[in-house]
């Protein structure tokens, strides 16, 4: 009798696939990275398989997304905005018309779509970037 294995959440990049897994195998759950080599060693690729795939026991399935919403949480409230000491930010779908027609284009035209490109957008201020910025420690405030 196999095991059944459900997709929680999918990455472009190995070091943050990587991130989770650890801190969910800190956590005692089983878990996996499916196609994490393939999308390492070919970057290209990942749009067409979905990317790397972070794989779980289908009975833990509602744990582990429990636990992926406060890690995510966690990792945005480390954020301070460089333009305006904020940590509000929300990870929203970069607005735009490139955006979008690449998107329409490759799903018209190919057999997959493009992923939509997503940037971290603080509430406060409008400040966008890809990565978010490094907490500003208190002393270097002073």
């Amino acid at each position: 009798m196999g095991m059944n294995l459900v997709t929680v959440k999918t990455f472009d990049s190995y070091f943050s696939a990587n991130i989770f897994l650890t801190k969910l195998h800190a956590e005692g759950i089983e878990c996996y990275l499916k196609d994490e080599y393939t999308v390492t060693l070919d970057p290209i690729l990942s749009n067409a398989i979905g990317g790397i795939k972070l794989v779980v026991k289908a009975a833990d399935e509602s744990w582990v997304k429990e636990l992926l919403e406060r890690y995510e949480l966690d990792y945005i409230n480390a954020a301070t905005c460089p333009e305006c000491s904020n940590n509000n930010f929300t990870y929203i779908t970069k607005p735009g018309a490139t955006n979008y027609l690449t998107a329409m284009f490759t799903w018209i035209f190919s057999s997959y779509a493009v992923a939509p490109y997503y940037v971290y957008h603080c509430e406060n201020c409008g400040y966008e970037c890809e990565r978010l910025p490094e907490k500003i420690e208190e002393e270097q405030i002073d």
